[in-house]
């Protein structure tokens, strides 16, 4: 049996306050963003509690660290909003089924779930599968994407043309880029 690794990482976590004791002095900036030297922890913990806020230390490798009179919640929040700002949609591709033979109520369902698909910000693969004879009449498939792909035009580009692969009829439809 095979043993797996546990792989842990080693996450810094912003000290404040009293928990940056370990140090006689700290580098010091204010509130406004001006610094104000090198100053020994005591006066720096001092100065931060007159103006109830926080000794936040931004930069321990320094020598001596860097700290910030701030509040310390704003910046936790700051912190959090910039992460979730970074996140971004990673567009992924959907995919959906048809036959040639699809009736328009069925047509209209997937149309449906297509257009929920490309307003997530998601590609769509649109493939339609042909059995036995139907191979004959690979020209309705062909049509039947197309009349998706115009049902979409406002919301989406086609990224791939309908293309014959095999015994299917495959498409992609990318969303159009959102005007900022």
């Amino acid at each position: 049996m095979k043993k797996q690794s546990k792989k842990f990482t080693y996450v810094q976590k912003t000290r404040v306050n009293e928990e940056i004791r370990n140090t006689p002095e700290v580098r010091t900036i204010n509130d406004e963003g001006e610094m104000l030297g090198v100053l020994p922890i005591d006066e720096a913990l001092r100065l931060a509690q007159e103006k109830q806020l926080d000794l936040v230390e931004v930069a321990p490798d320094g020598q001596p660290p860097v700290c910030r009179i701030m509040d310390y919640g704003k910046y936790l929040y700051e912190k959090r909003k910039k992460t979730k700002k970074s996140k971004t949609h990673v567009s992924t591709m959907k995919e959906i089924k048809l036959r040639p033979k699809i009736g328009q109520h069925d047509f209209d369902f997937k149309s449906k779930h297509v257009e929920r698909f490309l307003a997530d910000g998601d590609k769509v693969k649109a493939t339609i599968m042909f059995r036995g004879r139907e191979m004959d009449f690979t020209d309705r498939g062909k049509d039947l994407l197309m009349r998706l792909a115009d049902v979409h035009k406002e919301t989406s580009t086609i990224e791939r043309m309908p293309k014959l692969e095999g015994r299917n009829m495959i498409m992609i439809l990318a969303p159009n880029k959102k005007q900022g």
